[in-house]
């Protein structure tokens, strides 16, 4: 099918009533997700993921991915009316879009980043469009050894890419990849780590663990950090940039949109790192540098782009190599497993209504962003107000109900609940949970991977490295453990990523 074809499949199964009333509500909850600080996308999607097991898989995952990409959207407006951050990508986004509210240019700041924003998401949904069907192609020709080579780099990679230690993400990540092993060994038919207990047979539900350490986590950290969230907001008033801001903006939009298109497809942190690049990168290349960080327009406008654009091609890895290069993406494709479709390049010829109708609603989803920001910015403003308090019973219920609705297990609540613990202790402690939740899915795949290899080569481990492609792929993973090292690239890497602490 050619991407002509595949788009008009596409608009026809996004524009369903169904589909697009998903899209809406998807995009509606994503942009107050991002309104509320403490309340992120990976928590929500844990919580709600239960509800859609009833759904169609096209339908679920439109609505998934709304609130994903929708959040980047929502993050900037607290980031610029009260210099609180509502995702990790919009820290940037406070450096200059707090000082334009500041001084009274609250609304041209939050125009520069949305038309940004709805650019950047538009372009990134078209090189997923254009560049989907290859790497899908590509990746049929992949074996089982090269599966698993891949599978060792996205792990490193997404190690790396973490902030804070190195080691701390090597332990996370090693956590992760022992919790998948719990249950009954397909091959031997072994019990591993069940401790005798018939719950853990079929090992751990991956949605109750992320429900638990991100969303349950999430609210006793938040309950820790209330005061945090009383602060003012600024006041909006006209939503239309002048003349001179389209200058100032065009030139950061693009840009950052080819640097978040680029970076998005990293694992790990490749939606945050996009908008640190970008806002280095108009910075590096402004004839008046000084002025940023005191209301300049491009820091708000570049990163802005480079978050959304990065939005949306970190959707590349999950739906060409079913391999999730994010906690969201790790998630999103828990759902699709559920749903009994399983992501990776065969998706594209057995489930090409689901992709195309996912690419086209992406380009709905970013227009009906653009109306949703500006309009409603009232709206939003009275919704960072709200208390925490008043909201943390709502989750904790919405969670309550969510796990228990998996299996219907009071286990499963059990379950959530420790591992809520678990993951407030992790936040404590400054260990980002991240890296375990992507072990989580990809630790057992690599197991599967690493034997059927084993299995075929006769046990002959050397395969691994007769292969150009794999030993490529095991090569880079290498050079980065190495590179990593250098104590100019970690301080590097470090200043990078320690903002969004």
């Amino acid at each position: 099918m050619g991407t002509f074809d595949g788009i008009l499949l596409g608009l026809s199964t996004a524009t369903t009533f169904t589909n697009f009333a998903y899209c809406f509500i998807g995009v509606f909850l994503g942009t107050a997700v991002g309104v509320l600080p403490g309340l992120g996308p990976v928590a929500t999607i844990s919580m709600l993921l239960p509800f859609t097991f009833g759904l169609p898989a096209d339908t679920a995952l439109i609505m998934l991915a709304g609130i994903f990409y929708g959040s980047q959207y929502g993050g900037s407006t607290t980031a610029i009316l009260m210099n609180l951050p509502g995702e990790a990508s919009s820290v940037v986004t406070t450096l200059d879009g707090h000082q334009m509210a500041r001084q009274g240019k609250a609304g041209r700041a939050l125009a520069a980043a949305a038309i940004g924003s709805f650019f950047a998401g538009t372009v990134g949904t078209l090189f997923i469009a254009v560049s989907a069907p290859i790497l899908a192609g590509l990746a049929l020709t992949f074996g089982p050894a090269e599966y698993f080579s891949l599978i060792v780099l996205g792990l490193i990679t997404s190690m790396v890419l973490t902030s804070g230690s190195l080691l701390t993400a090597f332990g996370m990540a090693l956590l992760g990849v022992v919790l998948g092993m719990v249950g009954t060994d397909v091959n031997s038919g072994v019990a591993r780590y069940t401790f005798g207990m018939p719950h853990l047979m079929d090992g751990l539900d991956f949605v109750v663990i992320a429900t638990g350490i991100f969303g349950l986590g999430d609210v006793l950290a938040n309950l820790d950090n209330e005061r945090v969230r009383a602060a003012s907001v600024a006041p909006v008033s006209t939503l239309f940039p002048t003349r001179e801001d389209w200058k100032r903006m065009i030139g950061p939009i693009v840009r950052g949109t080819g640097v978040g298109v680029v970076l998005g497809v990293l694992p790990g942190a490749g939606v945050l790192l996009s908008s640190f690049s970008a806002y280095a990168l108009e910075k590096k290349l402004s004839r008046h540098p000084e002025a940023f960080g005191k209301g300049a327009i491009e820091g708000v406008a570049g990163p802005e782009a480079a978050n959304n654009a990065a939005a949306q091609t970190c959707f590349i890895p999950m739906l060409t190599l079913g391999l999730p290069g994010t906690a969201t993406m790790a998630l999103m494709i828990g759902g699709l497993i559920v749903q009994g479709v399983q992501p990776g390049p065969e998706i594209l010829s057995q489930q090409p209504a689901l992709f195309w109708g996912l690419i086209v609603s992406m380009w709905i989803g970013n227009l009906l962003l653009l109306f949703l920001n500006l309009p409603l910015v009232g709206l939003w403003a009275k919704l960072i107000s709200v208390p925490y308090h008043f909201l943390f019973p709502l989750i904790c219920v919405f969670t309550a109900i969510g796990a228990y609705s998996i299996n219907n297990s009071v286990f499963d609540i059990f379950l959530m609940t420790m591992f809520g613990v678990l993951g407030y202790f992790f936040r404590k402690v400054g260990a980002e949970p991240a890296p375990l939740i992507l072990a989580l899915i990809l630790g057992p795949m690599a197991e599967e991977y690493l034997r059927r290899t084993l299995l075929l080569s006769h046990g002959d481990a050397s395969v691994f490295l007769t292969s150009p492609l794999s030993l490529g792929t095991l090569v880079i993973a290498a050079l980065l453990v190495v590179s990593i090292l250098s104590p100019r690239l970690r301080a590097v890497r470090d200043e990078g990523l320690q903002e969004a602490d």
